[in-house]
């Protein structure tokens, strides 16, 4: 049955174009959205790049003290190092992640371990592949 009522025709049309309208303002508030989100990603990554800190791997909320011999959080990771920088560390956990990233693609776990002696480590380990490396 064809529509010739003048008037249907109208308000067909009219809920037409309010119907464009919403999906144009639904467009543009996810655009805004994306573009907020990449703003603060990008914020947060210049803010990683400007800084030396390490985040901690196992709190993931502090940064962690390096000094020559030492390497702690206030979460109470506390390891005994030599010679430990945190340009070392920070490539140490990141070569860590990105071969551990190449096989899996789950975050990895980290968490202090004390092995024979006393000597602490971190250890890094994915439930889900069931690997695991001792970070030293």
């Amino acid at each position: 049955q064809m529509l010739e009522d003048p008037d249907e025709l109208a308000v067909l049309e009219e809920i037409q174009q309010e119907l464009i309208l919403q999906e144009q303002s639904v467009i543009e508030e996810y655009e805004r959205s994306l573009q907020f989100d990449e703003e603060c990603l990008n914020a947060m990554l210049d803010g990683l790049d400007a800084s030396d800190k390490v985040i901690c791997p196992v709190c993931r909320k502090n940064n962690l003290t390096v000094r020559n011999h030492l390497v702690c959080c206030q979460c109470g990771l506390y390891i005994t190092t030599q010679g430990m920088t945190e340009g070392k560390l920070r490539a140490l956990l990141e070569n860590t992640m990105t071969e551990h990233s190449h096989r899996c693609f789950h975050n990895p776990e980290f968490t202090v371990t004390s092995g024979m002696e006393e000597e602490t480590s971190l250890l890094m380990s994915c439930p889900v592949s069931l690997s695991a490396s001792f970070l030293k």
